[in-house]
């Protein structure tokens, strides 16, 4: 049950009976148990707007709330200086939640998505280029949004949208014409990469080099038999490195369209700016003027050249006409902001979708590897190479602690490996994907503190518990009076239903992870506080039960985030 919604909309209906107009109150959940499981500030702005003051108010929204039968799972309403209302749940009610939790089958809650289509594009990595830590946060950020969303019960399709077209693949036939006597079948992507950053390394000193390049691009475009063999040759070794990365990550797509894919859709979108009355030319380009904005948005370059905004044009007309999603989610860095404002203006003027239909999740930058990475320079920081490490690290971290002593060489190096991987996803995604984050091994790898490492060894020790009970069944948890710590694992997990509705409503994560840290939190709390086995028959049956509860949403929480969940540590 979604007691958040349900309180939400008796306030409203309170607050319209008191005739007060529409204010755009807040719900939240006191980090302080004394302060109820909800607190509002609705009185607080209402009294704004009714000139008196907020306790008066507070309480006469009070006695409107106390009439309502809707209200039954409410124990009490308090209402605390300067004018908060504070909700206290039944622990009945919270009990009877935690046993639905605890005897789903399936998903734990509501499916909100049923009968809508969601499209998220991440990862897209540029062809015969290494990946790189630069893409790490679209690749685990978007993965994590599309289990979230897939787990709302929506129809979820996962774009890899490859960056295989452009000018700088006119860079590369270039260089491999130029610079590579041997077979292209020989080389590597470290060697693509190479002759990547030399090209633009001479072309420094020498710009008819550049000229070189745009020409080959124009005849790649143009269909030239020997352009498109080099470049096609590039796309196969490039999918093969960056195939084995996915797979390490647990990362995996529905589609991978490239922007070549979409070559001949882009005239359909021509065609439509035209009749549009849109098409402008500004010094020889193709471009459209977007109202309230500077910055004509170009369409096709003065040389004939396409854009990437035109091919992204043609992507959402694609997409519009194979799934009709009601939502496509971009989840790209922060620095193509504008870009993406110019490219969801002109699909707007084009009547492809609406403005709200269209999102970018902007991430931040990785910090702590050396600044923002640059392939151009020849300073990327190559993501396999990091995963490594911290598999490395992981090793180490659970040699020392000796929690995997009694584990076979094979389990001890599959635990290193979900640990270590783990924990280079969770550091990402405990934090706002619009924040820049550090990259910070002590902090990353411990089990202690609001890590990965540590979540995946509480839910070890759950199950632990679980199988030296040897019961099969842990839903029966009895009406009786339940202690401090027994209660903030009942009453937090009963927000489990709001906390993945409102992380999706608003495409941050770390709304999951910081409610699976808050939950181990309270259960390792508890666990060192009181016995679990071996307690007189209903006290057993009852922390037997919160063991299962914490169990199956760390299960599901974990499984959000793309962390491995292991069953012995």
């Amino acid at each position: 049950m979604n007691f958040k919604k349900e309180i939400s909309k008796a306030i409203k209906d309170s607050l319209a009976s008191l005739g007060v107009p529409a204010v755009n109150f807040s719900l939240e959940t006191p980090k302080l148990s004394s302060f109820g499981d909800y607190a509002t500030n609705a009185a607080l702005l209402a009294g704004k707007k009714l000139n008196q003051p907020p306790l008066h108010v507070a309480q006469k929204i009070k006695e409107e709330l106390s009439l309502l039968s809707s209200l039954s799972f409410i124990e009490e309403i308090k209402v605390a200086p300067p004018g908060f209302i504070n909700f206290y749940l039944k622990p009945n009610f919270l009990l009877k939640v935690s046993k639905e939790i605890i005897s789903s089958r399936e998903r734990l809650v509501s499916k909100t998505g049923e009968g809508k289509t969601v499209i998220i594009d991440y990862s897209s990595p540029n062809i015969a280029k290494p990946f790189g830590v630069g893409h790490l946060r679209s690749t685990i950020i978007g993965q994590a949004l599309y289990n979230l969303y897939a787990f709302l019960g929506y129809k979820v399709i996962g774009d890899n949208h490859l960056g295989d077209w452009g000018t700088q693949f006119g860079v590369l036939i270039r260089q491999v014409k130029s610079k590579s006597p041997e077979k292209i079948e020989d080389l590597t992507i470290e060697d693509l990469e190479k002759l990547y950053v030399e090209f633009h390394r001479e072309a420094e000193k020498n710009p008819r080099l550049k000229e070189e390049a745009r020409e080959w691009f124009k005849r790649l475009e143009e269909g030239d038999r020997e352009a498109r063999e080099i470049w096609q040759k590039i796309v196969d070794l490039s999918m093969k490195e960056f195939s084995r990365v996915y797979k390490m990550l647990g990362v995996s797509f529905d589609v991978s369209l490239g922007e070549s894919f979409y070559q001949d859709k882009m005239a359909a979108v021509i065609t439509d700016v035209q009749e549009k009355g849109l098409l402008c030319e500004s010094r020889g380009a193709k471009v459209i003027f977007i109202p309230g904005k500077e910055t004509p948005a170009m369409l096709v370059k003065s040389d004939g050249a396409t854009t990437y905004l035109l091919r992204d044009l043609a992507t959402i007309k694609y997409r519009q006409g194979r799934w009709r999603p009601d939502l496509i989610i971009y989840e790209v860095g922060v620095d193509q902001t504008f870009y993406f404002q110019q490219l969801f203006s002109v699909a707007s003027l084009l009547g492809y979708c609406s403005p709200e239909a269209l999102v970018h999740v902007a991430h931040g930058m990785i910090l702590g590897l050396e600044g923002k990475f640059s392939t151009r320079s020849g300073k990327t920081i190559h993501l396999e190479a990091v995963l490594e490490e911290a598999i490395k690290k992981a090793r180490k971290l659970t040699a020392e602690a000796g929690v995997a002593k009694k584990l076979s060489p094979k389990e001890q190096e599959k635990v290193a490996r979900a640990v270590g991987i783990g924990a280079v996803k969770y550091n990402d995604l405990k934090q706002n994907p619009r924040t820049d984050i550090i990259f910070n091994w002590e902090k990353m790898l411990t089990l202690e503190g609001n890590s990965g490492p540590y979540l995946q060894y509480t839910a070890a020790r759950c199950f632990s518990v679980l199988e030296k009970s040897r019961r099969r069944s842990f839903e029966n948890l009895p009406k009786i009076q339940l202690n401090q710590e027994e209660l903030a694992i009942v009453r937090l997990s009963c927000h489990w239903d709001e906390v993945i509705s409102e992380a999706a409503q608003k495409f941050s994560p770390n709304l999951v992870a910081d409610f699976l840290y808050q939950l181990a939190q309270n259960y390792n709390h508890f666990y060192n506080q009181h016995q679990i086995l071996q307690e007189e028959r209903e006290k057993e049956s009852l922390r037997l039960g919160l063991t299962a509860l914490t169990t199956k949403i760390l299960e599901e929480g974990l499984g959000i985030l793309g962390l491995e969940v292991l069953r012995k540590m």
